[in-house]
C-alpha cells in the first residue's frame, strides 16, 4: 500500500496558524480566464421546506434564500436516492446505483467503497487542468486507495463518513459521548444514549486523522475555513478549481452549541438550519470576493429528511406522501415518495445564471456531472453510459425543459437495494412498490408491491394522497409508456459497462489514530 502515499504530498507549512498539505497551485496551460471555476455543496437530510424561499414557514435560511433571489431556484430538483452513500455515488459519477455499484451506504469497517472502475467528477477535472478539494462527509470508503485523495481530489479535509458514525466528547443531540459503553453492556433504545460501543468520529486531513474525537462544536467553522483557504489559493493561483463540500449538517447529530447561544431558545433544528447557513454564506462571500464572475455554485441536497428522529429531522414541506402515512410509516428518507428525494436546490453564477429565477424544470443530482464537466469543457468517460443530462441550457434561462423521466432507486425503505421499481414520467409518478422508512411514533410502514402500479398526478396532487383510478383513460393512457421506460433503462444497465462495489467488512480497516486508547483516541479532550 506504500505506493499510494506517493500520490498525496504532504508538507507542514504554517498556514493561518495550523499545518496545511501544499497543493500544487501553480499554472500551466492556457486556462488562465477560461474555464469556469465549480463550487459544489451538498447538504445532508435536509428537507424540501427547511429552504426559506421554498417553504414560506421557514425562517432560519437568509443567506440561502439571498442566493435564491440571486440566482435560480429549482423546485423539482431530485436527489439520486433517498439515502447517504448512492446519492453521493451518484453525484460523483453521474449514473444511477445500478451501474456504479453503490446501492446501500458503507459502514466504518467497510473494506471497499465506490468501485475503483468508476471515474468521479474530480479526475475528470483533474484531468483537463483544474485544482480539486473536498471539504466534509465523504462516505464512499475510506480504506486505501477508496479514500477521497485518490479518487481525484488533492485535497481532502472532513470526517470519511456520517457524523453520528462514532462517539465524540461534543456529542449534541442524539449522540453518544466519548468514552465508549463498557464491555458487555446493552445499548439503549433512547434517542439520547449515554454511552457507545464503537471508535471514536474521526477527523482527517488528507491521509492523516487529525483528531479523534472529532469536537464537533467547532466543526462547521473548520469547514468554513478550509472551504475559504481552498478558494483563495485557488484562485490566486490561476487554475481553475473543482471545490466539493458535503455538510455535516442536517444530519444528526445536531450541535447544542448553537442552540444556547441563541437567546430565543429555538428548537435545536431551527439552530442547526442557522448555522448551516451561515457556513454557506461564508463560503459564498469568498467566492464574491475572489472569483465572483467565473465561478459556478451548486447548493442541494443528498436526500429528504430522517423523520424517526421526530423534532431533529426537517421538513418535507407539501410533499407529505400521505398515501403512504395512512399506510404507516415515514414517506422521507429512505423511501421513493417525494420527501425522500425532492431536495432544496439553488444555483449561482453572477452574468451567467439569470437573477431571481424559479425554474420548475425536472432535475436530478445525477445531471450535475455531466453539466459540469461539459461546463468545464471537458469529455465524458466515452466506455459507459450516464444517467444524467446536460442541463446548461434550464441554468442559463434559455429553457425550462429538464428532463421527461427519472427512476428513483430503491434506498432501504421496501424492495431491493438500488432496483427501479419507481419511475417520473412528466406530470406522473408510478410506485411499483411501496413502503414507509420508520416514522417518528416507531411505525414502519409495510412493504407492498403494486402491479399494475399506483400512478399518482403531482401536478393535481403533489402530497401524493390519491392515486389514479386503475380503469380511467389518464391512467390506461400513461401506463404503457411507465412499462416501456422501465424495460428500456433495465435492458441499457444489463449491456452496460456496470460496477459491483465491495461491501464485506473487517475491523482492521476501522479508521483509528491510537488503537491502545479507549475509543482510539490520539489527543486529550
Amino acid at each position: 500500500m506504500g505506493w499510494l502515499f506517493l500520490k498525496v504530498l504532504l508538507v507542514g507549512v504554517t498556514f493561518l496558524g495550523g499545518l496545511y498539505p501544499l497543493v500544487d497551485f501553480s499554472f500551466s496551460g492556457d486556462t488562465r480566464g477560461q474555464k469556469p471555476n465549480f463550487v459544489i455543496i451538498l447538504a445532508d437530510d435536509m428537507g424540501w421546506g427547511d429552504l426559506g424561499a421554498n417553504w414560506a414557514e421557514t425562517k432560519d435560511t437568509t443567506n440561502l434564500d439571498k442566493m435564491a433571489a440571486e440566482g435560480m431556484r429549482f423546485v423539482d430538483f431530485h436527489a439520486a436516492a433517498s439515502t447517504c452513500s448512492p446519492s453521493r455515488a451518484s453525484l460523483l459519477t453521474g449514473r444511477l446505483g445500478l451501474r456504479n455499484g453503490v446501492t446501500h451506504n458503507f459502514a466504518i469497517t467497510s473494506v471497499g467503497g465506490l468501485p475503483l472502475n468508476e471515474t468521479t467528477l474530480a479526475e475528470v477535472l483533474q484531468q483537463a487542468g483544474y485544482v480539486t478539494g473536498m471539504i466534509g462527509k465523504w462516505h464512499l470508503g475510506h480504506h486505501g486507495s477508496y479514500h477521497p485523495n485518490f479518487r481525484g481530489f488533492d485535497y481532502y479535509f472532513g470526517i470519511p463518513y456520517s457524523h453520528d458514525m462514532g462517539c465524540t466528547d461534543t456529542p449534541g443531540y442524539n449522540h453518544p459521548p466519548c468514552p465508549a459503553c463498557p464491555r458487555g453492556s446493552r445499548p439503549s433504545r433512547h434517542l439520547e444514549r449515554d454511552c457507545y460501543t464503537d471508535v471514536a468520529l474521526p477527523l482527517y486531513e488528507n491521509l492523516n486523522i487529525v483528531e479523534q474525537p472529532v469536537n464537533l462544536s467547532s466543526l462547521a467553522q473548520k469547514y468554513a475555513e478550509k472551504a475559504t483557504q481552498f478558494i483563495q489559493h485557488a484562485s490566486a493561483s490561476g487554475r481553475p478549481f473543482l471545490l466539493y463540500v458535503g455538510l455535516a449538517h442536517m444530519h444528526v447529530p445536531l450541535s447544542r452549541t448553537q442552540l444556547s447561544a441563541d437567546p430565543r431558545g429555538r428548537r435545536p433544528y431551527g439552530a442547526g438550519l442557522r448555522e448551516m447557513d451561515s457556513l454557506v454564506g461564508q463560503i459564498k462571500d469568498k467566492v464574491d470576493r475572489t472569483a465572483k464572475e467565473n465561478t459556478f455554485l451548486w447548493f442541494t441536497g443528498d436526500n429528504g429528511p430522517w423523520a424517526q428522529k421526530c423534532e431533529l429531522a426537517g421538513s418535507v414541506g407539501p410533499f407529505t406522501g400521505s398515501w403512504q402515512t395512512h399506510q404507516g410509516g415515514s414517506p422521507a428518507k429512505q423511501t421513493t415518495w417525494e420527501g425522500g428525494h425532492r431536495v432544496p436546490a439553488l444555483a449561482y453564477w453572477p452574468g451567467r445564471v439569470p437573477v431571481n429565477v424559479t425554474s420548475t424544470a425536472l432535475l436530478s443530482v445525477l445531471d450535475i456531472f455531466p453539466t459540469v464537466v461539459a461546463l468545464a469543457g471537458a469529455s465524458l468517460p466515452q466506455d459507459r453510459h450516464f444517467d444524467g443530462l446536460d442541463a446548461s441550457e434550464v441554468l442559463f434561462g434559455r429553457s425550462q425543459t429538464g428532463r421527461g423521466v427519472l427512476f428513483h432507486p430503491n434506498s432501504g425503505a421496501a424492495g431491493e437495494y438500488g432496483a427501479l421499481q419507481t419511475v417520473r414520467l412528466g406530470r406522473y409518478k408510478a410506485f411499483f412498490i411501496s413502503g414507509g422508512a420508520k416514522a417518528c411514533d416507531g411505525a414502519m410502514g409495510p412493504e407492498q408491491q403494486h402491479e399494475p402500479p399506483l400512478i399518482f398526478n403531482l401536478e393535481d396532487d403533489v402530497s401524493e394522497a390519491v392515486p389514479l383510478d386503475r380503469g380511467s383513460a389518464e391512467y390506461q393512457g400513461v401506463l404503457p409508456r411507465v412499462r416501456e421506460l422501465l424495460a428500456d433503462v433495465i435492458l441499457d444497465i444489463a449491456g452496460d459497462n456496470t460496477s459491483r462495489a465491495d461491501y464485506t467488512r473487517h475491523p482492521s480497516v476501522t479508521p483509528c489514530c491510537n488503537p491502545h486508547h479507549v475509543a482510539c483516541r490520539c489527543q486529550t479532550p
